[in-house]
């Protein structure tokens, strides 16, 4: 379970997409596994960097479980193999769920080539469900997975037989600096490869968002996982609220980091208050305008502001 405690895959990313890239792509009838301990690193880790990977953790016993995973079952079948649900019984896999944080169930995860996209708890509404998947699928596309529909190169290695393709765009050597460093775990010097970036082209969102999600592994790396009950008993330090969203935030808990620096928001006042508004539109940022749960939270904070 190793590799699945990192679940950003950073230190095993250039070999799960080398191992992703000789496996084969999900067959029909395949678009819904059962995954495990044993098997985690390759259904959902490796796979990601083919289509993205929706996981439901749930339980014989949880009854909202039982409303929501035949949802994403359909929709995942329905799809055809452009995202692949695992699913996950956290009674049998205990090490996955306290790996992922997990304190209820049902609790959704996507992971888009090795990398954690916070999903939702609770049984909600399909249409809701359906707007979670459109933003990962967009979020895939960003990101270049080509999915079960690409083409098999050549046996002669000549060119595939698509008209019109484009041949794949070199790496950016800059972001290519930034990630080593992100996958060495040196996070001080990949935000300052991503700051470089970003010193010549402002307007670079790949930058932004990459250099959002280093400076939040920075955070994380010194706070106490306790931070959201050493925030609860003590509601008027900013500090502890700041460091207990992260933690939250890092859970796959959206909401409740939201709902934390809202209420701290409205406590707050000055300097305080100007920290608090600047990590709520971060976690804007981390999320995404598609993220469903975004627009009601930049309602909250204007009306916490005004």
């Amino acid at each position: 379970m190793s590799g699945a405690v990192d679940l950003g895959a950073l230190k095993a990313r250039n070999e799960a997409a080398a191992r992703a890239a000789d496996a084969p792509a999900p067959q029909v009838g395949q678009f819904v596994v059962d995954v495990s301990e044993a098997d985690f690193q390759a259904q959902v880790l490796d796979r990601s960097f083919q289509v993205p990977v929706l996981i439901d953790l749930w339980a014989d016993w949880c009854q909202p479980c039982k409303q929501l995973s035949p949802v994403l079952e359909r929709l995942a079948n329905a799809a055809g193999g452009t995202w692949v649900l695992a699913k996950i019984d956290v009674d049998a896999n205990p090490r996955i769920q306290q790996a992922l944080q997990v304190q209820s169930i049902p609790t959704v995860f996507a992971v888009i080539g090795g990398q954690l996209v916070p999903g939702f708890q609770g049984a909600l509404p399909e249409a809701q469900v359906v707007e979670f998947v459109d933003a990962v699928l967009q979020a895939a596309a960003q990101a270049n997975l080509s999915g079960p529909g690409a083409p098999p190169p050549p046996a002669d290695g000549g060119d595939p037989a698509v008209p019109d393709q484009p041949p794949a765009e070199p790496e950016d050597p800059r972001f290519v600096a930034a990630e080593d460093a992100l996958e060495a775990g040196d996070y001080r010097l990949a935000a300052e490869r991503y700051q470089e970036i970003l010193a010549n082209e402002p307007a670079n969102t790949e930058a932004q968002l990459a250099l959002g999600q280093v400076r939040l592994l920075q955070r994380l790396e010194t706070v106490d996982r306790d931070a959201p009950a050493q925030a609860d008993a003590a509601p008027a330090d900013v500090d502890a609220q700041l460091a207990a969203a992260d933690v939250s935030l890092a859970g796959n808990d959206v909401q409740g980091a939201f709902d934390r620096l809202l209420a701290a928001l409205t406590r707050s006042s000055g300097d305080d208050r100007e920290r608090v508004r600047q990590r709520v539109l971060e976690y804007f940022d981390l999320l995404g305008p598609d993220d469903p749960r975004v627009p009601a939270a930049r309602r909250a904070l204007a009306r916490a502001l005004f």
